[in-house]
């Protein structure tokens, strides 16, 4: 099993051998990564409606919970989110599954307990992933590390098979949600004319882009709000001599704001928001471990230093690291190695 991932090979297709697999009624599970985000749920909602249109029998776990705000997304209402206590009911559709498909994530541990589940299926396994360095875990891929969005992708393999007319209000609302958000509402550095036009082949479906903006980004309980307010006033430290600003939130603090899954999200960008800064960091203690995730701008790689310090990855601009040290060790650590980085921050732009 397995494919041959090695440097040098940027892209990696198989369109036709997976246009291939689907062409009888398949049992189908559709699979992401822990904490997922528009990206993760919309590309695989998508995918979802689109395979059961095709006439397939399609089951969508997640590792996690995720944001009432990508609730609305159609199919949401059967997505199947991980809990111990269903862990041998997953474990049968696991089992049960002709084709597992793996979308937006490139290592099994980004799936946490469906890892051992999904590896030692007897499934033909799919990755529909935009990452770098994927791991060798699946039959076929389609894979790009230059496309903006896994939801790129997606829409790209439904295309290639001959099936665009198939993308209908609902799957398309779920693909322009993932685009639209690994882009950063389109102003990041991916953005590119396949990107657009994707976008526009979206919207002549008659998809309602203010509509799907505001239930993701203007759909915020008061509690987050608060959080929010409490980060940006307490707990945003910035280091002027290193074009770097962090946040640090502990559990307690959590707790103390009825944050709820996906509260954070994003947050980290209020930090790469001030003047001046080129990187930006958010700590949080999730008890298990220490979540990390990274921005930056320009040529400066957050996906290089989450790797080497955090056993991290993720892209040059946005990367996730993670620590079992203490919240305080690993803001320790953290601010320790800034040094080996500073003349390549201070000369970003």
């Amino acid at each position: 099993m397995g494919f041959d991932y090695s440097p040098g090979c940027l892209f990696m297709q198989d369109i036709d051998a997976i246009g291939t697999v689907l062409q009888q009624p398949q049992t189908v599970l559709i699979t992401t990564h822990q904490n997922p985000d528009a990206d993760a749920v919309g590309s695989s909602l998508g995918l979802a409606g689109y395979l059961r249109k095709k006439g397939h029998r399609v089951t969508v776990v997640t590792p996690t919970d995720y944001g009432q705000n990508l609730y609305w997304m159609s199919g949401n209402e059967q997505v199947i989110p991980f809990d111990e206590k269903i862990r041998v009911s997953v474990n049968q559709l696991v089992e049960e599954a002709d084709l597992i498909f793996c979308l937006d994530f490139s290592s099994l541990d980004r799936i946490r307990e469906l890892a051992p589940m999904v590896r030692q299926s007897r499934a033909k396994k799919i990755l529909i992933d935009h990452h770098l360095e994927p791991e060798s875990f699946t039959d076929l891929a389609l894979w790009d590390p230059t496309a903006a969005a896994t939801a790129e992708l997606v829409f790209r393999l439904i295309v290639q098979l001959g099936d665009k007319a198939l993308i209908d209000v609902p799957i398309a609302e779920c693909l322009y949600a993932g685009l639209m958000t690994d882009t950063g509402s389109f102003r990041h550095s991916n953005t590119t004319g396949d990107v657009h036009r994707m976008a526009a082949d979206l919207i002549d479906i008659h998809i309602d882009v203010s509509s799907i903006h505001r239930r993701i980004f203007d759909n915020v309980a008061i509690d987050k709000f608060r959080l929010l307010g409490y980060v940006l006033n307490e707990k945003l430290k910035v280091l002027p001599d290193y074009k770097f600003a962090y946040i640090t939130l502990t559990d307690a603090e959590l707790k103390q704001y009825r944050s709820k899954t996906g509260d954070t999200e994003g947050m980290v960008n209020y930090a790469l928001a001030v003047e001046g800064v080129v990187m930006a960091a958010i700590l949080i203690d999730r008890l298990e471990e220490i979540r990390i995730s990274f921005r930056s701008v320009g040529d400066f790689s957050v996906r290089e230093l989450a790797s080497k310090h955090f056993n991290g990855g993720g892209h040059r601009n946005a990367a996730g690291g993670r620590s079992k040290l203490t919240l305080a060790e690993t803001e320790r650590k953290l601010l320790e190695i800034l040094p080996e980085y500073q003349q390549r921050l201070l000369e970003t732009v």
